[in-house]
């Protein structure tokens, strides 16, 4: 039995020789077809093969004679100019070299598995976190460190290190999480439901006054009584509001903008405090107005007491904003031209405010002339007045909150004393810092748990919360661990509830909680159960996983397809698209860079496109997943994900409204896919200029799975002139004249080329932008400021593939890309796997990937199938 037991590492060492052993057959074909160029004195492309070793246990080497295999097995080597190798020669070249790299891969995956051991990263940390403490509204991912970053995804243990700064981060992030959970107040707080008036918050009614701050009608705000101005209250002649005197006037009381929320105008309702983090609903009474103009030679000032219904529908963003401008998103909606009441359901932090915004209006900055609103016309232009917000909350569901009962089950409680010089420090910081009126916060007091027998309770409590928190069954010993913090605690005079948060950081601290505990071969129920969940939900496994795997019934094939059908059809997989996008595609990044004020001064400070360039992303791909649509959908489609401001940026057929939906594209439209959403083009430019070489790099590796290799470090990049004098096709003809740039460049360019007629946010052009000009295109920016661009040369976006197909145009690159759908297919299973897996696949599982793709194929490769044949792969069931 012992002998059995050792047969595999046997068998691994023996590979191991085997691998290190170069055959004849090899040494032949590379005297024959490749040493005349790549040996000591040649040296093409900087390999000599005549000085490379055999040595298959070194991870440089291994990567060296996997691209030689690479680039003969895909004709690229011999160079086409060379004679070329007979087909049985070649095959039994590529078949030794393929054999002996898959038997020294597959030897050290005996020994070690596939992934290296890695703790969570910040997304799984913080979503643990929620998760185990019943907390949702929990924000501790932006105070941990960035994580590292291999393979494109941040879920790959080489590039999850562990230092002594991240413990300290992850000891606090732990810390304030559980004091986030646990009860804010001894008895449980009132479910209130309050109104508050536009008229009483100052950061509405202070802009009606001008001031240092607001010289301008367009950054004042106005007050409006229904659809009528109301010039008596704007001047300070009548009272700002009837208040309690009149209560129906009061309803039909609100304040209008003609702006967006921007300095030096900032409307929100900061008479609203959210008095503890939890569920409240938010409901707003808005509507949209026409205001009048001013005088006919300045017809675009508007005439603040000239008001009447609006025209159209206009989106409004909610965002929560802890002082100073921390904002959070919460939701959008259209406000009608008719007064209407708009709900939200959402999870507030303690301390946050309410800001909407009205994000298709104009943002003013200043600059070489006076600001001009660009959506003023001749008799007026687009407002948006708010009357009114009602909150309903805190809204519990059960109290103390599920997250505190876990910590402290059912011990009685009491209410925190508030230091006595507390509220003068917190008024002192007040009048510091606001200058919009902003009510005072005080934080909830929080609460001291009561025990008359401290120990006992911490040795009851400490073992039930470890049995939550830890992903497979604890021994013994594990329960028990971490009662001396919380002896030592007390020991050393802390109160009750201290010492026992202290042992909970501890355990939310352990390897056992923030690691991922996998062993070399087939993964156990438990760890399978995290990695399908880490997968799915980024975040531990649930209840009914963790039954499974308790059952050993995980393992199974036909549970594993029901649990893993169960965890995309729920809520949370919207966490796994937007974590993959975030890595895959580089969401992550869509705010990175800013499009240039001069340049792209139409899309500058422009929030809402950008907002629903990322969102459409994410859509698009959920909606990919959730009907099992073709791989082959992202590269072309016959649908996009759209609102009006979208479709409005693609000049396509209008759509109504903020929220974005499925849409049907004409026959002949340049959409469909990812390869032409705003956000994969913002991405892949820099907000000034894009650059087909790094748009074609991207394209290569992201959605064909091919990476070029790096620029040689002796050869400078290729900057696009923003002058307009020449343009980059034309620059990097000269460029592809260097033979040791014109290889590469060849495989790159292409698809940067096909994307030329997009610009940095993704809009269509046929010409480039670029700067000064003796005649600037006339038009006006979001700030109001006359763009200070000029058309200058025209875009190109045809182009040649490596194997001589030549296409036009974007639409006809996509059809050549569509000729090879099962490439598409596999980059995508590839990501998947490696996001999946937390390792790279490697030359030895190109198997595993073709056997996936054999059995999806007869969905066409859909996206939700190939996610079901990863999962029951044993790339997938294996460490």
């Amino acid at each position: 039995m012992k002998l059995l037991a050792r047969l595999p590492l046997l068998f691994a060492a023996a590979a191991s020789v085997m691998a290190s052993e170069r055959a004849p057959v090899v040494d032949r074909f590379l005297q024959e077809h490749c040493l005349e160029c790549h040996d000591a004195e040649t040296t093409k492309g900087g390999l000599d093969l005549t000085a490379l070793k055999f040595d298959l246990a070194n991870s440089t080497n291994f990567s060296k004679w996997v691209l030689v295999h690479d680039r003969v097995s895909a004709g690229e080597m011999p160079p086409k100019k060379k004679p070329r190798p007979a087909a049985a020669k070649l095959a039994a070249f590529t078949k030794s070299i393929s054999s002996s790299l898959v038997a020294a891969e597959r030897a050290q995956v005996v020994r070690e598995g596939r992934a290296t051991q890695r703790r969570l990263n910040r997304y799984e940390y913080e979503n643990a976190l929620r998760d185990l403490l019943h907390a949702p509204w929990l924000q501790v991912r932006d105070s941990l460190p960035e994580d590292g970053e291999a393979h494109r995804f941040n879920k790959v243990g080489e590039s999850l290190d562990v230092s002594h700064v991240q413990m300290a981060r992850y000891l606090s992030a732990a810390d304030y999480a559980l004091r986030q959970a646990m009860a804010p107040y001894a008895d449980r707080p009132e479910t209130r439901t309050v109104r508050y008036y536009a008229r009483d918050q100052r950061s509405y009614t202070g802009p009606m006054k001008f001031s240092v701050f607001n010289t301008a009608p367009e950054r004042a705000t106005f007050p409006v009584l229904g659809f009528q101005g109301q010039p008596d209250v704007r001047r300070g002649d009548a009272p700002i509001t009837v208040g309690a005197t009149n209560a129906e006037l009061r309803e039909l009381e609100g304040v209008g903008v003609v702006a967006s929320a921007y300095e030096p105008i900032e409307p929100k309702f900061n008479q609203f405090r959210a008095p503890m983090a939890g569920r409240y609903k938010l409901r707003f009474n808005a509507y949209s107005v026409w205001v009048g103009p001013g005088p006919s030679n300045k017809w675009f000032i508007p005439n603040l007491d000239d008001i009447s219904k609006g025209r159209r529908h206009e989106p409004v963003t909610i965002t929560a904003e802890t002082p100073p401008r921390l904002l959070r998103k919460l939701g959008d909606f259209d406000v009608t031209p008719e007064p209407s009441v708009h709900e939200l359901d959402v999870w507030l932090l303690a301390g946050e405010m309410i800001r909407p915004d009205a994000g298709r209006l104009f943002r003013s900055r200043p600059g070489a002339s006076r600001w001009q609103n660009p959506l003023a016309e001749k008799d007026g232009q687009p407002g948006v007045v708010f009357r009114w917000l009602e909150v309903e909350g805190p809204i519990y569901d059960q109290w103390p909150p599920a997250g505190h009962k876990l910590l402290f089950g059912g011990l009685p409680l009491v209410n925190r004393k508030v230091e006595a010089n507390a509220d003068a420090r917190a008024e002192r910081n007040l009048v510091r810092t606001n200058r919009f009126g902003d009510r005072r916060f005080t934080p909830p007091p929080g609460v001291e748990v009561v025990s008359d027998q401290p120990l006992r309770d911490a040795k009851r409590l400490l073992p039930e919360f470890i049995r939550h928190t830890y992903r497979r069954p604890a021994s013994q010993a594990e329960l028990t661990r971490f009662f001396p913090v919380v002896a030592n605690a007390l020991k050393l005079g802390n109160r009750f509830t201290d010492a026992v948060l202290a042992a909970y950081t501890a355990v939310l601290c352990s390897p056992e909680f923030i690691c991922l505990e996998e062993k070399p071969g087939r993964l156990d129920d438990y760890a399978l159960a995290s990695r399908l969940s880490f997968f799915l939900w980024n975040s531990p496994p649930d209840d009914e996983l963790r039954r499974c795997a308790a059952k050993s019934e995980l393992h199974k094939l036909s549970v594993l397809r029901a649990q893993t059908e169960r965890l995309l059809s729920d809520p949370k997989s919207r966490r796994f698209v937007e974590a993959f996008l975030d890595y895959w595609l580089d969401l992550r990044k869509i705010v990175a860079t800013a499009p240039d004020a001069n340049l792209y001064g139409d899309y500058y400070l422009d929030d809402l496109l950008t907002e629903s360039a990322l969102e459409e992303t994410r859509l698009f791909f959920a909606e990919l997943l959730r009907g099992d649509w073709p791989a082959r959908h992202l590269v072309s489609s016959d649908f996009a994900v759209l609102n009006a401001r979208l479709a409005a940026h693609y000049g396509l057929q209008p759509v109504q409204g903020v929220a974005l939906r499925r849409t049907a594209l004409p026959a002949d439209s340049v959409r469909g896919g990812l390869l032409t959403q705003a956000a994969v083009l913002k991405v892949t430019a820099n907000g000034t200029t894009t650059s087909p070489v790094l748009r074609g790099a991207w394209m290569m590796e992201r959605i064909l799975g091919q990476k070029p290799l790096p620029p040689p470090p002796s050869v400078p990049a290729v900057e696009p002139d923003i002058r307009g004098a020449v343009t980059i096709r034309q620059q990097l003809d000269q460029h592809r004249t260097l033979e040791s740039c014109s290889v590469c460049h060849a495989k790159i360019d292409p698809a940067g080329f096909a994307l030329e007629n997009f610009d940095v946010m993704g809009g269509w052009r046929d010409r480039y932008r670029a700067e000064g000009g003796s005649a600037p295109e006339k038009g006006l920016a979001k700030s109001g400021q006359k763009f200070s661009f000029h058309y200058a040369l025209p875009v190109d976006a045809s182009g040649q593939l490596p194997d001589g197909r030549k296409f036009r145009d974007v639409r006809e690159f996509k059809e050549l890309l569509l000729a090879d759908e099962k490439q598409i297919a596999r980059n995508l299973a590839c990501q998947l796997a490696v996001y999946a897996t937390g390792a790279p696949v490697r030359f030895s599982d190109r198997e595993q990937i073709e056997s996936i793709l054999q059995r999806a194929s007869s969905s066409h490769y859909g996206v939700r199938s190939l996610i079901h044949e990863l999962v029951q792969s044993e790339l997938f069931r294996s460490k």
